[in-house]
């Protein structure tokens, strides 16, 4: 084998697909409404079993009443003691996990002259401390186990800087810097990191946009897709591709056509 970057052995970069959801262990964290509840039907209906978690025990009861058998685990991601519990309650019940969703996120429109203390703290919290806490509860029964993966769920809108999204955006930009350092860490010791990217998603979170949303989907559409990305085997999951490749291109353009073209498009 030849070496690679930092001296490590070389692997092919790619996950091991996931094609066979027949008795599949899958916690979903964030899984009491929009992707993460449609992601609970579709993998139920696979054959998937499933471990649900999010704030609302309610929603969670709400979810769990539609499909055959899940463990719900309600817990509140800004709390970093929440998880350990959970994951003791999980491998209690299964005695592994096989993958690891982590969607639990939060959202809020931001100017610039909107940003309080108090927000940009809660949005990170929620959206990047949040996953590093799961994913710390986790990963060492990923690594025990030598096999398994996680997923997390970042945003398009972390590809760059996006109006409306001053908390949100970074929060998210972080976690695929976060995802990419995953990977290179856990794919040579067998376990597979997917970064889920969605563009705009019909949820209870974007409801809250005043503006024109391009290539809007349905959450179970959004699963859909999420599943198909996951039997690619595919590092980076993001959809509908119509809408992101166009902000990949963006992305790498100039700043001073980026911020033109993005305050053109907007009406800034």
């Amino acid at each position: 084998m030849g070496k690679g970057i930092m001296g490590m052995g070389w692997f092919d970069p790619l996950n091991t697909p996931i094609t066979d959801w027949q008795g599949r262990r899958v916690w979903i964290v964030g899984a009491s409404s929009g992707i993460g509840a449609a992601l609970a039907v579709e993998l139920d209906a696979r054959g998937a079993r499933l471990a649900l978690s999010a704030r609302s025990a309610k929603g969670l009861q709400q979810v769990a009443g539609g499909l055959r058998d899940a463990l719900v685990l309600p817990l509140d991601v800004t709390d970093a003691g929440a998880f350990t519990p959970a994951m003791l309650q999980l491998l209690d019940a299964w005695g592994g996990v096989d993958l690891v969703i982590l969607n639990a996120g939060t959202y809020m429109p931001l100017r610039a002259w909107d940003l309080t203390a108090e927000n940009a703290r809660h949005t990170v919290h929620t959206n990047l401390l949040g996953v590093m806490d799961g994913v710390a509860a986790a990963l060492p029964q990923l690594l025990l186990q030598g096999h398994g993966a996680l997923a997390i769920v970042g945003s398009v809108a972390g590809y760059r800087g996006l109006p409306k999204a001053l908390a949100y955006g970074p929060s998210k930009a972080a976690l695929i810097n976060f995802a990419e350092t995953l990977y290179l860490d856990l794919a040579p010791k067998g376990v597979s990191v997917f970064l889920i990217n969605p563009g705009f998603v019909a949820t209870p979170l974007t409801a809250q946009n005043d503006f024109e949303m391009p290539a809007l989907i349905t959450a179970a559409d959004a699963a859909a897709r999420i599943v198909r990305g996951f039997a690619s085997g595919a590092f980076e999951i993001h959809f509908p591709r119509r809408f992101t490749r166009v902000l990949k291109l963006l992305s790498i353009l100039p700043d001073r056509l980026y911020f033109r073209l993005i305050a053109r498009s907007t009406g800034l």
